[in-house]
C-alpha cells in the first residue's frame, strides 16, 4: 500500500507511514513530510501572531486612546492570555491523533477568527469593564495551543535523525509570529498613530483564511498517529518529563514571556513612547525565532545537552548585563543585552526540544535489546515522545505566564524590572546545574544499561 492510499476516512489519510525505513523515506516519505511541515509552519505562525496580539495592542492602550491603565493591569492582561495558551496546549496535544493532523490544523485555524474579531472590537472600546475586557481578550490564547498540536503532528512525520531540524523549523517558523505581529504594529502606529490599533488584528483575517485553505490542500492525516491518553499519563510519570519541563520553562518560557513584555518594559522602565518602543520590540523575537532551527541543528550534531548547558551559562551572563543596564539607566545597553538573551532563548528552544525524542529513542532501543517487540516498542515510545513534546510545550508556556507575573510584582513593589531579572538569572543557574548533573555527567556506576543510555541520550 502506498502512502497516498490510506483509507481510514478518505484520500487525506495516509497508512503505512514508516520514516525510519530509509528506502521509504528517500523515495516517498520526505516530500510528503516536507509538504506537511511547510503548511504546519504557516498555520502555527499565524497562531503565534494571534497569541501575541495583546503584547502589541498594549502599546496602543495609552491615555490618548482612552486607556488609563496602570502597568500592572497591562502585565496581568498579557499574563492571562499567555496562561490560556499554556493550558490549551495539553488538550491540543491529544487533538492530532484524535482528529488527524490535517483536520485539526483546519479546525484550530478556524478558531483563530474568534479572538481576532474580538480584538478588533475591544481595542476600540476602552470603556469595557476591565474584567470583561481581560476575559474576552484571553481567547487569544487559542493561538498558543496551536504550537503543541503542530509539534506533536510533525514529530510523527520525520525520522529520528532529522527531528532536530524539522522540529526546529516548525517551532521557529511559529515563534517568529511574535515578531511579525510587532512589525505589523510598528507599521500601523507609524501611519495611523495609536488610533489605528484595530487594524492590527484586522490585518490577520485574510491570513487566517489562507492558513485554512493551505492546510486543506497540502496536509495529511496519519493513521499511525493514534489517540493514546496512556502515553500522556506515561509521560507525566517519567522524571524526565519534569526535568525537561524545568529546562524548557527556562528557554521557551523566557522567549514567550520576554516577547510579551518587551514593549511594556521599554515603556515603563525607560519611558519610551509607543512608536519608539515598537521600533525595537520586534528585533528580539525575530532573531530568537530565526536562530531556533540552528539550535536544533547544533543539537543534532553536538548533542542537545551540551548545547543546552553552554546556552544557559550564556543566558546567565547576558541577564547579568541586563540587570546592570537597568541599574545604570542605559537604554542602548539594555536593548543590546536583552536581544542577545532573546537569541540565546532561541538556541535553547531548539536544543532542549531535540533532547526529548532522543531520550525516548534511547529507551525504545533499550527495551528492544531486552527482548521487547520492535515495532510495538518504537510506536509506543514515539507516541510518548509526541505527548511529551506537547506537554512540555505547555509547561514552557506557563513559564511565560510566570515571567509577566514577576514583572508585574516587580514594578508594583519597586517600580523597576531589575528584581525580576535577578530572579530569572537564578533560575538559569538552576537549569544549567540540572543539565550538567542529569544529562552531561557520566555516572561512576550504572545499575543498568537503560540508565546509561537514557541519561546520555541527549548528550
Amino acid at each position: 500500500m502506498t502512502p497516498e492510499a490510506g483509507t481510514r476516512t478518505g484520500k487525506h489519510w495516509i497508512s503505512d507511514w514508516d520514516p525510519e525505513n530509509d528506502r521509504f523515506w528517500n523515495t516517498t516519505g520526505r516530500p510528503i513530510a516536507k509538504r506537511n511541515l511547510w503548511a504546519s509552519i504557516f498555520s502555527e505562525h499565524i497562531g503565534f501572531s494571534v497569541w501575541s496580539f495583546w503584547s502589541v495592542l498594549a502599546l496602543f492602550m495609552t491615555p490618548d486612546a482612552g486607556f488609563d491603565w496602570a502597568p500592572e493591569q497591562k502585565f496581568l492582561l498579557v499574563s492571562i492570555v499567555s496562561l490560556v495558551g499554556a493550558v490549551l496546549r495539553i488538550p491540543y496535544t491529544l487533538a492530532v491523533p484524535m482528529f488527524g493532523g490535517r483536520n485539526w490544523t483546519i479546525i484550530s485555524s478556524i478558531t483563530l477568527l474568534v479572538p481576532t474579531l474580538l480584538a478588533v472590537y475591544l481595542i476600540q472600546h476602552p470603556e469595557t469593564p476591565y474584567w470583561v475586557f481581560v476575559a474576552l481578550a484571553a481567547t487569544a490564547g487559542v493561538g498558543g495551543g496551536n504550537f503543541s498540536s503542530s509539534m506533536a503532528n510533525i514529530n510523527f512525520f520525520f525520522p529520528e535523525k532529522e527531528k532536530g531540524w524539522a522540529l526546529g523549523m516548525n517551532a521557529g517558523g511559529g515563534n517568529i509570529g511574535v515578531a511579525t505581529v510587532q512589525l505589523v504594529g510598528l507599521a500601523i502606529i507609524a501611519v495611523f498613530t495609536v488610533e489605528g490599533g484595530a487594524l492590527v488584528p484586522l490585518f490577520y483575517v485574510p491570513f487566517i483564511l489562507l492558513a485554512i485553505w493551505v492546510a486543506s490542500r497540502g496536509m495529511h492525516n496519519l493513521t499511525s498517529a493514534k489517540p493514546d491518553i496512556s502515553a500522556q499519563l506515561a509521560a507525566t510519570k517519567d522524571r524526565h518529563f519534569w526535568m525537561m519541563s524545568v529546562l524548557y520553562i527556562g528557554t521557551f518560557g523566557s522567549f514567550i514571556g520576554f516577547g510579551f513584555a518587551f514593549g511594556l518594559l521599554l515603556q515603563n522602565q525607560f519611558g519610551l513612547q509607543p512608536l519608539q518602543a515598537a521600533m525595537v520590540t520586534f528585533l528580539g523575537p525575530a532573531i530568537g525565532s530565526l536562530i531556533r532551527p540552528i539550535g536544533g541543528k547544533m543539537a543534532d550534531r553536538f548533542g542537545g545537552a551540551r548545547v543546552t548547558l553552554l546556552n544557559f551559562l550564556a543566558m546567565v551572563a547576558g541577564t547579568g548585563v541586563v540587570i546592570f543596564s537597568i541599574n545604570a539607566d542605559h537604554l542602548a545597553l539594555f536593548v543590546s543585552a536583552f536581544i542577545v538573551v532573546f537569541v540565546l532563548t532561541g538556541v535553547g528552544n531548539g536544543s532542549t526540544y531535540k533532547m526529548i525524542p532522543s531520550i525516548y529513542a534511547a529507551k525504545a532501543q533499550n527495551a528492544i535489546a531486552e527482548g521487547a517487540p520492535r515495532e510495538d516498542t518504537l510506536a509506543f515510545n514515539k507516541r510518548v515522545s509526541s505527548s511529551m513534546l506537547g506537554l512540555i510545550g505547555a509547561m514552557g508556556a506557563l513559564g511565560g505566564v510566570g515571567i509577566n507575573l514577576v514583572f508585574r510584582e516587580s514594578f508594583a513593589s519597586t517600580g523597576s524590572a531589575a528584581p525580576g531579572f535577578i530572579a530569572f538569572l537564578m533560575y538559569y543557574l538552576v537549569c544549567a546545574a540540572l543539565t550538567y548533573l542529569v544529562y552531561m555527567r557520566t555516572p561512576a556506576l550504572t545499575a543498568t544499561a537503560q540508565a546509561t543510555t537514557t541519561e546520555t541520550a541527549a548528550r
